[in-house]
């Protein structure tokens, strides 16, 4: 188990210097400058060299991107320009909002999405089975945003039962978890669906059901167990992308996470607010990749013998 964790942290070093080196280029090659964001189109040639010398912007490129790098190494991810202050401090203070967001999601797609694909799977075909596989069509086909205003002019503006916007209570959390989650749901519904359908062809599916062991037994003591495989996998491969997609969803309900920070430091060219955004997600996703490996292993025991753990 250990050699298993320290090959995927030797992988994870550079994922982290791709992540590092992609966003270091994308921000720079978007159009727009930062110290004329920041100054204003008013601002003399005396203010625009003096804060571009600060900033380290009339260094070549490559130094930057080594001198950058050699901070990220340190822990440094530099100074927001906009807010005064560490950029990663301002990121770890709006990050306790996202990752409620974002594992609220998660909980909801997970539950709602097993539930949906075991229904569905247990009788391939069926009525249930189409109806679920027409409503994961249209949960993926929504756009987020559209989904979310929806959520809010029926709960909130419509039938008062939620809060349209903002933060201080549990219901403040219901429509946007619930817009964040719909998607997903519809991934882990299908995934479990057909791991499901496949699993009840097995000869051991078979064997139980001999045995004596009713149908409901067999789902949740057998074939759940060999489903949950897809689904760890995809819930580590996804939390990134609802991190990402919560972005829109935090505008959408004024929610105070990462997504304002994120937009407003891309509108106002502060490098170092995105890259630290950038590269604390990527973090978290290469954990939670991590500890999705190890999961494998627990649930599937050829996959422990395979890899020698």
């Amino acid at each position: 188990m250990i050699r298993r964790v320290v090959r995927r942290l030797l992988i994870g070093v550079f994922v982290m210097w791709g992540a590092a080196s992609v966003i270091f280029v994308i921000v720079r090659a978007a159009p727009g400058d930062p110290v004329t964001v920041f100054l204003g189109s008013d601002a003399g040639p005396e203010q625009i060299a003096r804060l571009t010398e600060s900033l380290g912007l009339n260094e070549p490129l490559h130094t930057q991107y080594f001198k950058y790098l050699g901070d990220v190494l340190q822990l440094d991810f530099g100074d927001s320009f906009r807010l005064g202050r560490p950029a990663m401090d301002a990121v770890l203070e709006r990050l306790p909002a996202t990752l409620d967001l974002t594992v609220a999601a998660t909980v909801i797609a997970v539950v709602a999405g097993l539930i949906l694909g075991l229904v569905a799977g247990s009788r391939p075909g069926g009525p249930v089975d189409r109806i679920v596989s027409a409503a994961t069509i249209g949960l993926q086909s929504f756009p987020t945003f559209w989904v979310g205003i929806m959520l809010i002019l029926t709960f909130a503006l419509g039938l008062r039962l939620l809060p349209s916007a903002g933060v201080g209570t549990p219901a403040h959390l219901v429509l946007p978890a619930v817009t964040l989650a719909l998607p997903f749901t519809a991934i882990v519904a299908r995934l479990t669906r057909s791991s499901i359908t496949e699993s009840m062809r097995e000869q051991y599916i078979q064997t139980a059901l001999s045995k004596g062991l009713t149908q409901r037994q067999v789902l949740l003591g057998h074939a759940l167990r060999n489903s949950l495989i897809p689904v760890v996998t995809i819930v580590g491969m996804q939390f990134g992308a609802l991190m990402g997609g919560a972005v829109i969803v935090e505008n959408v309900f004024a929610w105070p996470g990462l997504g304002s920070l994120v937009v407003d430091s891309v509108a106002n060219r502060d490098y170092a607010v995105v890259q630290a955004v950038t590269l604390l997600i990527a973090g978290i996703v290469m954990v939670l990749n991590i500890v999705a490996d190890l999961l494998y292993a627990r649930l599937d025991p050829r996959i422990r013998t395979e890899a020698g753990v």
